[in-house]
């Protein structure tokens, strides 16, 4: 059930649910409940042909308030009001009640999540861990997988820290060689892709380690491909999905993965610290635990590598709250409207004045992220002022590498948000920061 602003006020009154919405937040002519616009009624499907309406009562799903304008979502996004009602709920009925009995329930809630992650992804709940994050995800696979002096990992120097320099020191360690595959400074097409990894794949190459898209140049790469690559050589692939996870509607059996990692804290606007790592059914046995611990799993994988000793059970059996949300959407839904958003902001800022787009804008080679140089402007400066100014929140990137602003779109986001945000960067680029 969904909230109205007058229940979410009677919520915070009686239910100690001001940890969630500070009591700061309500004073000094900050925004107050109604700034929130909440929604009154549950989301429905989305039907073939979604009007703006409909995305504006998705938006009523999130705390975010309506004058401020969040396209952050490749970092972290907001968890949505039904995840952040579970996790309320599931502290409240744990606290009051800290036995076994109810502890159990809590985790067999994580079940139905796992199960729900499971049908999203078009795999077995045999095959899901529910993680903390991304990195802990692919720490499991770098940590866990047998590599010895002699063998290669070839990685792509893109990578998110985790999935590349986790690598490195684990290679010095354990005396395996770390391969890397170059950032090219555009996207070279699908099949220039695949040549990137085939060219530097050896005998001794045991693992491929690739993003799925990038979130330094918004690159959408062709992991099914480069997964069969990976295969037809011998070697396992492990699909870094923290900008795919939540966002594109990704089957994982088809893709031919042997691990994908993902964060519920980003796309799935879930609890924070959860995430999961998917493991082929038929190569776990290739990885040890990098814990061993209680409290695992009931089913699979899930046995012996979620036996982390105590974790937040209140958290863990949210996620059902926020998968259920986009599954209500429809994951169809969620892709084509980031898509939607995206494409929108790439032909809005293309149109700019001295504005350079890293991002290629071809549906086979990006996603919903979009990343370009605002002219001449400071972009650390102008994302500032757009924050402070505008209410807009972004992303600066800096060094030499597809430098410039960094805007991530998101079923939360409206299209007027998006021709604002261009109106006020046209602004900047006429009259300066």
């Amino acid at each position: 059930m969904s909230y109205s602003r007058r229940d979410f006020a009677r919520l915070l009154a009686v239910s100690g649910a001001t940890a969630i919405v500070p009591p700061a937040m309500w004073r000094n002519g900050a925004p107050g409940l109604d700034d929130f616009d909440l929604a009154s009624t549950p989301v429905t499907p989305a039907p073939p042909r979604p009007a703006e309406t409909y995305w504006q009562d998705v938006r009523g799903q999130f705390l975010v308030p309506r004058d401020l304008h969040f396209f952050n979502a490749a970092n972290l996004c907001p968890t949505s009001l039904p995840a952040i009602q579970a996790v309320e709920r599931n502290i409240q009925k744990f606290d009051a009640d800290p036995s076994p009995e109810v502890r159990t329930a809590l985790m067999n809630e994580r079940e139905r999540a796992r199960r729900m992650l499971a049908a999203a992804y078009r795999v077995t709940p045999d095959e899901i861990v529910i993680t903390r994050n991304t990195t802990e995800s692919n720490n499991f696979v770098s940590s866990g997988l047998d590599l010895e002096a002699g063998d290669e990992v070839l990685v792509w120097a893109d990578n998110h820290p985790s999935n590349l320099d986790a690598w490195r020191v684990k290679a010095q360690r354990f005396g395996f060689t770390v391969v890397t595959a170059p950032t090219p400074d555009r996207h070279p097409g699908p099949d220039g892709y695949v040549e990137l990894f085939a060219t530097r794949m050896t005998p001794r190459t045991r693992l491929v380690a690739v993003t799925h898209v990038s979130s330094n140049s918004g690159d959408l790469l062709p992991v099914k491909e480069i997964c069969a690559l990976a295969r037809s050589r011998g070697a396992l692939s492990l699909v870094d999905g923290a900008q795919s996870f939540g966002v594109l509607d990704t089957d994982l059996t088809a893709t031919g993965c042997d691990f994908y990692s993902g964060s519920m804290h980003k796309w799935p606007c879930g609890p924070k610290e959860t995430g999961m790592l998917f493991i082929r059914k038929g190569v776990e046995t290739r990885l040890s635990p990098s814990i061993v611990g209680l409290y695992g799993g009931q089913v699979g994988v899930s046995r012996t590598f979620e036996a982390n000793g105590q974790r937040d059970d209140a958290s863990l059996a949210a996620v059902t709250a926020a998968l259920e949300l986009q599954s209500t959407i429809g994951r169809a839904a969620v892709e084509a409207r980031a898509r939607e958003l995206a494409a929108a902001m790439i032909d809005g800022v293309r149109k700019l004045p001295g504005v350079t787009l890293w991002t290629n804008p071809a549906p086979t080679h990006s996603a919903a992220i979009v990343i370009f140089q605002p002219g001449a402007l400071d972009p650390r400066r102008l994302a500032a002022a757009l924050r402070d100014k505008d209410r807009i929140t972004c992303t600066a990137r800096g060094g030499a590498h597809n430098p410039g602003l960094r805007l991530a779109p998101h079923i939360y986001n409206t299209m007027d948000e998006v021709d604002g945000v261009v109106a006020a960067i046209r602004k900047y680029l006429v009259n300066g920061v």
